[in-house]
């Protein structure tokens, strides 16, 4: 197996475990009732993610010795989770929610990175290996352009709601169920537009 796909591999895997710790915290610190209820599919739908990742990688023969990358990301997820505990402990329930949707993004930041990538090595793979990597993910990549577009929409209409601006909440992503750059994008501007039109 080609070394840099057995990297991402295993990157994608602690992701996905980091993932899992992620959105159990998160959930701790949401208090929006609509958020919690995303939080807790997406928790569900990354712990599905992280068998889909270990199936794979069985399949492929990777991650059967630990390559230093993975720690890397392992450490960055436990400083996702440290992040939220401690915004927890200042005494500010609205802060640390968005605190919490600000590691959910930057978590689901690498993540969708992560499966972009792995879809364009499933493009130029071939034969067994090239079917794996496809199934996985055609499995998984609609989920994860989900989490990432919609957490970012929660993300800017909670600091706007902290901030004393007009929020809204659910956020236009998920109403509309957002699944790509280039929707979130005209989402966006059709928000901005509406709020420019009632000041």
């Amino acid at each position: 197996m080609n070394v840099k796909i057995n990297e991402l591999l295993q990157q994608m895997l602690e992701t996905e475990l980091g993932g899992v710790k992620v959105y159990e915290t998160a959930l701790t610190c949401a208090r929006n009732q609509d958020l919690k209820d995303e939080w807790t599919k997406y928790l569900q739908q990354t712990h599905r993610h992280v068998e889909i990742v270990q199936a794979l990688m069985q399949e492929l023969g990777a991650g059967e010795v630990e390559m230093p990358s993975r720690y890397v990301v392992r450490s960055i997820g436990q400083s996702l989770v440290a992040a939220m505990n401690q915004a927890k402990t200042l005494g500010d329930p609205a802060g640390a929610e968005i605190v919490a949707c600000e590691c959910v993004v930057f978590a689901e930041t690498k993540d969708h990175q992560n499966w972009q990538l792995l879809s364009r090595c499933a493009e130029s793979a071939e034969g067994p290996a090239a079917a794996a990597l496809l199934k996985a993910c055609g499995e998984v990549e609609d989920e994860e352009d989900e989490h990432i577009y919609h957490s970012k929409g929660w993300c800017r209409e909670l600091w706007l709601q902290a901030l004393g601006l007009e929020a809204v909440l659910p956020p236009p992503e998920e109403v509309r169920d957002v699944k790509s750059a280039a929707e979130a994008a005209k989402v966006e501007q059709s928000r901005k537009k509406a709020v420019a039109a009632r000041h």
